[in-house]
């Protein structure tokens, strides 16, 4: 073997060792992200999940306004990317406890009893106006102290949060995407699937909270989304009792003089 085919062979070898690991550390990254991934979600390799789907508050029982169906399909896309399996659910039905399954739940308490049962249970601090007539604080937001109401077409409020409780360590959270519209609902599992890279590296497997607004939905849709607060702490903390009002009719009539 002359000196120019040892150098082609040693070439190629070299080319062949050169991209055996470059293969391995593409795929070693891969699978680390994955895991990364799936950690965040809850959602192992072949692992169940539940995707609670809610109604059209001002339509027949069974129907689901498009833009909740979108949001569906964004969170079925997640699901097949962790390489786990979902189950659908109507709100009505959906009669599980916490910490067996992930759990993705859409829509706010108007239209979502499920939604309304895990602000009741786990974000006592945050209430929402499901009042039918027209009024200005109709589908508003009370989170502590502060009050987000509905500007139509302009500015629409949505709560996006995972939750952990019970003994699940975090590993089988619940998502909860509670707006004010169908299309903020969508706008949030959007923002969820565009930033959860950069929301794991922040909370880790932590619960948080995030109010998010969806700015002037009919022109740009659930595209354009703006991170207004993390009230994560004031969500949790149980809102303030009422002060009783002053009954006048139980006070005291003093007899009158003669």
């Amino acid at each position: 073997m002359n000196d120019d085919v040892r150098n082609i062979v040693l070439g190629l070898i070299a080319a062949g060792i050169s991209a055996a690991l470059g293969w391995l550390t593409r795929t070693y990254l891969w699978k680390r992200k994955l895991r990364r991934k799936q950690g965040f979600f809850g959602l192992p390799e072949n692992s169940e999940s539940l995707l609670v789907v809610n109604r059209n508050a001002s339509g027949p029982e069974l129907a689901v306004m498009r833009h909740d169906v979108f949001a569906l399909l964004e969170l079925a896309a997640l699901i097949k990317e962790c390489r786990a399996h979902a189950q659908v659910l109507p709100h009505d039905t959906a009669r599980q406890g916490f910490g067996e399954r992930t759990e993705f739940c859409v829509g706010g308490p108007a239209s979502n009893r499920r939604t309304a049962a895990h602000l009741g249970s786990l974000l006592p601090g945050v209430q929402v106006n499901v009042d039918a007539e027209p009024g200005p604080d109709r589908g508003a937001f009370q989170i502590g102290s502060e009050r987000y109401r509905l500007e139509t077409g302009r500015a629409e409020y949505v709560l996006l949060a995972r939750l952990t409780v019970g003994d699940s360590h975090g590993n089988r959270p619940v998502f909860l995407f509670c707006g004010q519209t169908a299309i903020t609902n969508q706008a949030a599992t959007r923002y969820l699937a565009r930033n959860h890279e950069r929301l794991a590296r922040k909370h880790g497997r932590s619960s948080f909270v995030l109010l998010l607004k969806v700015v002037n939905p009919q022109a740009y849709g659930p595209d354009v989304v703006e991170l207004v607060a993390d009230v994560t702490r004031a969500a949790q903390t149980p809102l303030p009792s009422p002060e009783p009002s002053a009954d006048t009719s139980s006070s005291t009539t003093r007899p009158a003089r003669s």
